[in-house]
């Protein structure tokens, strides 16, 4: 038998696969399922996105090789980043992607030597720690937890994890825990970063999703920043343009070439036509981010309303499309998540981002009002059994 790498040996995980197995029989069943698991957006694009994306598909000339991001979409990156956060970008300071995901997938293989560490939060979205797993690196991870308010406690790395560490991973708004900072926590890090020379990398996938008034904070905003940080981002949960595979990582020149010369020698870029309307998206007027923020906020405090009724006082997010709760005493993660698909609802168990993600769940606000308020009730005996 020809054996495969054993870099996948990190990368298995039974969680996903037990759950998938169980919902597909149920589903085979005929049972209705409410899928609270997935972080993919159930509402569609913009109108004039759909418009643009099929307007370009009609042209033969849209059909080669992208090679790289256009010049086009660079600059509408750097238009959308000055309106929206107040950060000036040169079109060399904008590197396209396929998505956030290839980003951080591809970074750590751009950046890490054998040796070299990695700094993450626990939990945090998977593919940070995979992607160090594939470059064949090591990872320190850094418990986020209600005692630091769910962020990362620089103070609390060792010294010899410093000197070793070449990158850390940091998400505001995030996946799975939406926490939000301050200029003054983006200050510290920054410091952090440059006193031992390492690169902070912040995922701001879900910067258009904020509630309760709060406005989005993008790292390159404070001073000095792009000297040690770089900023990853995307359309998929702004846009709604999940499945399109557009995003972007912004920053120093110098900082982003690593990345630039090895996806190179991988992809041959974004579908034209797509871009285009990733151009019109980023350019547009933005009330059609105002109105998604306000569904995704109701349907929060919807769910919520929902679940503190039952005796659930589950945590209420500042952001994001997640409910980070808290399960009640008596049930793993695994066995929550697996006994809730039994009543109807799936949710992913917490472990699966991290040892520090046991005792939670994570809840996806992807379906309407009314379902999110049925699954409530389809959870109830779950709630109140212990």
């Amino acid at each position: 038998m020809i054996t495969p790498s054993s870099r996948l040996e990190h990368l298995a995980t039974s969680v996903f696969s037990d759950l998938a197995a169980k919902k597909s029989l149920k589903l085979q069943k005929g049972f209705d399922m409410i899928d609270l698991s997935i972080g993919s957006p159930d509402l569609p694009p913009p109108e004039f996105v759909k418009e643009c994306l099929a307007k370009k598909v009609k042209k033969n000339d849209q059909y080669g090789y992208a090679l790289s991001g256009t010049e086009q979409f660079k600059e509408a990156v750097a238009y959308y980043y000055k309106n929206r956060f107040n950060v000036n970008l040169a079109s060399n300071e904008v590197l396209q992607l396929m998505g956030s995901q290839d980003g951080l997938a591809h970074l750590a293989l751009a950046y890490l030597d054998k040796g070299d560490i990695v700094i993450v939060p626990d939990p945090g979205y998977p593919i940070y720690s995979a992607s160090v797993h594939i470059a064949g690196g090591e990872l320190y991870p850094v418990t986020l937890n209600e005692e630091n308010n769910f962020k990362a406690d620089i103070n609390i790395i060792p010294e010899e994890i410093c000197k070793r560490a070449k990158i850390m991973i940091v998400s505001h708004p995030g996946n799975p825990i939406p926490t939000l900072v301050d200029r003054h926590y983006f200050e510290k890090l920054i410091d952090f970063g440059k006193k031992h020379n390492i690169l902070i990398v912040h995922d701001f996938a879900y910067c258009e999703l904020l509630f309760d008034q709060n406005k989005p904070l993008s790292i390159l905003s404070i001073p000095g920043a792009k000297e040690t940080a770089i900023e990853i981002n995307s359309l998929s949960k702004s846009f709604n343009m999940a499945g399109s595979r557009i995003g972007y990582i912004i920053g120093k020149p110098e900082l982003l070439e690593p990345l630039a010369i090895l996806k190179s020698h991988i992809d041959y870029g974004v579908f034209h036509p797509i871009q285009a309307a990733a151009t019109q998206a980023l350019t547009s007027n933005y009330q059609f981010l105002e109105e998604s923020t306000a569904i995704y906020q109701k349907r929060r405090d919807v769910f919520i309303h929902e679940l503190h009724k039952l005796g659930w006082n589950v945590q209420v997010p500042q952001g994001g499309m997640f409910i980070w709760a808290k399960i009640p005493e008596g049930w793993t993660s695994l066995s929550f998540a697996l006994a809730a698909i039994d009543e109807g609802v799936i949710v992913t168990p917490g472990h699966a981002f991290g040892d520090g993600g046991e005792g939670y769940v994570r809840i996806a606000l992807v379906q309407s009002d009314d379902r999110l308020i049925e699954a409530a009730q389809r959870l109830k005996p779950l709630i109140t059994k212990l």
